[in-house]
C-alpha cells in the first residue's frame, strides 16, 4: 500500500513539474518568435486536468503570462478543486482505483 503512494506523490510531483515547465516554455516561445499559439490554452487545461493545476495556477502569475485570459483565469482554480477532490477522496480510501 505504502508503494501505491509513493507513485502517486511522484505522479502528482512530476505532472505539476511539468505544468510549471510548459507555461515557462509557451512564454519562452511567445516572447522569442511573438507568436501566439492555438493550442496554448488546450495544452494548459489538459495539463491542469491531468493533476497540474496549481503549478501552471503558480507559473501564470510568476511569468505573468496569459493572466488576462478570462478562461484560464476561471478555469484553472475550478480544476485545482477538483484535483484536490479527487486525489483527497482516493487517499482517504486508500487509492482502490490504482490497485489492479
Amino acid at each position: 500500500m505504502l508503494l501505491l503512494y509513493i507513485i502517486a506523490a511522484v505522479y502528482i510531483a512530476a505532472v505539476n513539474l511539468y505544468g510549471f515547465m510548459l507555461v515557462k516554455t509557451q512564454k519562452k516561445r511567445r516572447d522569442e518568435r511573438g507568436e501566439r499559439a492555438a493550442s496554448a490554452d488546450a495544452k494548459l487545461l489538459i495539463a491542469a486536468l491531468l493533476g497540474g493545476g496549481a503549478a501552471i495556477y503558480t507559473a501564470m502569475f510568476l511569468t505573468k503570462f496569459r493572466t488576462d485570459s478570462m478562461l484560464l483565469m476561471i478555469l484553472v482554480p475550478v480544476i485545482i478543486v477538483l484535483n484536490f477532490y479527487l486525489f483527497f477522496i482516493l487517499f482517504r480510501s486508500g487509492i482502490p482505483a490504482l490497485a489492479f
